[in-house]
């Protein structure tokens, strides 16, 4: 099934997003944490694609797994990084041979030691032409794209991020998925924003569950997020306790999640960081609160 026809402000769906594992062991948790949501009846679940293709593979794989072993939808992720246009177009044939029927188009983040995005020659710079070279292909994906609320941190400002935004949705998105945010205004700026200068396209707000205080700050400083002056106090005082972390970080997200339901979004998607715990427990109170 295409996402675009899960997403309904009238029947919300909630989504998980995995990254692939390093190991065997690592992947065995993955499944674990995949069986323990599955009874939340995913709308779709995503998987990751790391820098430079060094997860390709193992993307495919899963999300091809996933599909095959239990009947969720499942999206791959497709970045720009190291590969050339004869590359991608490979790439997107052993998708479709997968019966993958959903990608998520991404730039992509500078491999590890570089500080600018740089494409390989005969690659492409930006999503928005990634977007636009899948369309030209006799393909007929569902087809995703990010935006950031809070503007993107290589952007000189927020209308320059939401004219690339723009860019991309014009070039055939079918829907867009948000970066992770602990303020919900930011979300219906951006929302009201972008709805300004034409983007109608869905947009599925990303809420990830603080379960971790270091991990958070890491996140925070890489995407720009901006942590509520209110709950950064609260979590600074129990930053040494990862049950109390993880109880705060639930509270929040959950009322962050009602409010966005309570305003017609289309569905939520998680970044659940391959774990299971805070995201279940978010959405089974959601669950419960929606029956």
């Amino acid at each position: 099934m295409k996402i675009r026809n899960r997403l309904n402000p009238s029947n919300p769906c909630f989504s998980f997003e995995f990254f692939p594992p390093k190991t065997d062991e690592g992947a065995a948790n993955l499944l674990n944490t995949l069986g323990e949501l599955a009874p939340l009846e995913p709308g779709f679940v995503s998987v990751t694609y790391g820098a430079g293709g060094s997860t390709r593979d193992r993307t495919l794989g899963l999300v091809s797994q996933i599909k095959a072993s239990t009947g969720i939808e499942a999206m791959a992720h497709l970045t720009c990084v190291g590969h050339t246009k004869e590359e991608l177009e490979e790439i997107l044939e052993r998708i479709r041979d997968a019966k993958i029927e959903n990608v998520l188009t991404l730039r992509g983040d500078p491999p590890q030691g570089q500080t600018s995005f740089q494409p390989v020659p005969g690659g492409f710079r930006y999503a928005a032409e990634l977007v636009s070279f899948i369309r030209g292909l006799d393909h007929t994906m569902c087809l995703g794209g990010a935006c950031y609320p809070e503007g993107h941190v290589e952007t000189s400002s927020r209308d320059a991020d939401l004219r690339n935004l723009k860019l991309k949705v014009d070039a055939g998105l079918d829907f867009i998925i948000t970066q992770l945010f602990f303020d919900n205004a930011f979300f219906f700026d951006f929302v009201e924003r972008a709805r300004r200068v034409g983007i109608n396209v869905p947009i599925v707000p990303g809420i990830m569950p603080i379960t971790n205080y270091e991990q958070l700050n890491r996140f925070t400083r890489m995407c720009g997020a901006t942590v509520p002056m209110r709950l950064a106090l609260e979590l600074e005082k129990v930053k040494d306790n990862p049950g109390a972390i993880t109880q705060l970080g639930v509270a929040h997200a959950t009322v962050q999640c009602m409010e966005l339901l309570d305003r017609g979004v289309p569905g939520i998607h998680f970044y659940t960081l391959n774990r299971s715990t805070a995201t279940r427990m978010i959405v089974s109170a959601l669950r419960a609160r929606l029956s």
